[in-house]
């Protein structure tokens, strides 16, 4: 959707439940901060003594830390989803779809409260 375009009244969504979602944004933008910051410590490089380390072990050290660095992309995406839904909330124009402008379904909201497309423009 444009910014230019004003907000929208949501045809299903009131206050109070638009109030349930933007809680659980903040409660799961919470969560995972707290998940980033452990998952930043586990990802700092490991010191491996290659004396006394074999080679299957560096090869684990190796697959660890690329997982890691996977993990990381994946919750920093999820990052920016959330702080986006949070965002539409604030300007008015969270519930429809950021392809088509169509308003989401709740339940929809509900499993997937960070979502910016229906199902259509999904695919």
């Amino acid at each position: 959707m444009t910014e230019g375009i004003p907000p929208k009244e949501h045809p299903e969504l009131s206050a109070e439940f638009l109030e349930e979602l933007r809680a659980e944004l903040e409660r799961q933008l919470r969560r995972l901060e707290k998940s980033m910051s452990v998952t930043d410590e586990a990802s700092r490089p490991v010191e491996l003594d290659q004396q006394a380390v074999g080679r299957l072990s560096r090869m684990d050290a190796l697959q660890n830390q690329h997982l890691t660095r996977n993990l990381q992309e994946r919750e920093r995406a999820r990052h920016g989803a959330l702080i986006s839904a949070l965002k539409r909330i604030e300007n008015g124009r969270y519930g429809f779809c950021e392809g088509c402008g169509a308003p989401l379904a709740p339940g929809r909201l509900l499993v997937y409260p960070e979502a910016e497309r229906c199902g259509g423009c999904q695919s």
